[in-house]
């Protein structure tokens, strides 16, 4: 009986070819015309004129610019470390309570509400949030009224100094629940007995879940905090649905910035500028976890 050879592994490779041209044609292309567009002025019909690196030079210049990525930096936070930290401590405690006092179908019951939000719409989600922020008719207005707490009423989404507070406490609520499914998948591969011998010498809990539980997240923790950051980087739906940048550019961020010159300004050689810094921001942060995760899997 004759032997039927393996195949190669160019013959593998053939079957990547279809996804590869695919994802050439839908980022690779769009990424370098984004890029080659953003040395030139053009207002998106007629012939691009070529002008240099004057995009950039006036993206340096630019005050607004400057201020996207200080509320950015305001986002990461709100996005990526708050439910990271949060995300830990809530999955440590679905866990190791919850399940075990309640059974693992209650703890998935509350894991599933957490995660909710991720797979709202965002238009709805922040319709919603536009209600309940709402000055005049919105709910939390009228709790604190209710509550005799009228002074702490605010036009939150209106006013400059509570509206990039308001967008990352919805962000944060919008974010925990992604931190939590991961960190409560990678607790279940953390051995018991670890946790059991670290109970017999006299550990408690938060020892048990700082040393033990923290230490072998740490994978985890990383790919919570790079997807979270991404997310955080190219932020838009939120924004627009909620805010528009505004009021004037107390929540402005790239994305959105990138966006009015496209669209609202015609400045689209000055958008491609805004979109390559972003891409570049992205890739560059994204070279550094890896780079820092790689490392840590090395000294263990």
């Amino acid at each position: 009986m004759a032997r039927t050879r393996a195949p190669g592994r160019s013959g593998y490779l053939i079957f990547l070819i279809p996804g590869l041209v695919l994802s050439a044609a839908i980022v690779v292309v769009p990424l370098l015309m984004t890029v080659g567009t953003s040395f030139t002025r053009w207002q998106g019909v007629g012939t691009p004129e070529w002008i240099g690196l004057a995009n950039y030079a006036r993206l340096a210049h630019d005050p607004s610019f400057w201020a996207s990525f200080q509320h950015i930096a305001l986002l990461i936070i709100a996005m990526a470390i708050v439910p990271t930290l949060l995300g830990l401590v809530l999955a440590a405690v679905l866990f190791d309570f919850i399940a075990v006092a309640f059974g693992n179908r209650t703890a998935g019951v509350f894991r599933s509400g957490f995660y909710l939000p991720q797979i709202l719409p965002v238009a709805i989600s922040g319709v919603v949030w536009g209600w309940i922020l709402h000055p005049s008719y919105g709910a939390l207005n009228s709790l604190l009224e209710g509550a005799g707490l009228r002074a702490f009423a605010h036009n939150w989404l209106g006013d400059p100094r509570y509206a990039l507070l308001s967008v990352m406490a919805i962000m944060v609520w919008v974010q925990i629940g992604y931190p939590i499914v991961v960190f409560m998948a990678g607790l279940q591969r953390v051995d018991p007995e670890l946790y059991e011998a670290a109970e017999i010498d006299g550990a408690t809990w938060a020892q048990r879940f700082t040393k033990i539980s923290v230490h072998l997240l740490k994978p985890e923790i990383y790919v919570v905090l790079v997807t979270t950051t991404i997310a955080a980087l190219k932020i838009f739906g939120q924004i627009f649905v909620l805010t528009r940048g505004g009021p004037g550019t107390a929540t402005l961020v790239p994305s959105y910035f990138a966006y009015k010159s496209f669209f609202e300004k015609a400045d689209v050689g000055y958008g491609s500028a805004m979109s390559t810094v972003l891409t570049l921001i992205i890739l560059v942060l994204t070279l550094v976890f890896l780079r820092l995760q790689a490392r840590g899997e090395q000294s263990r």
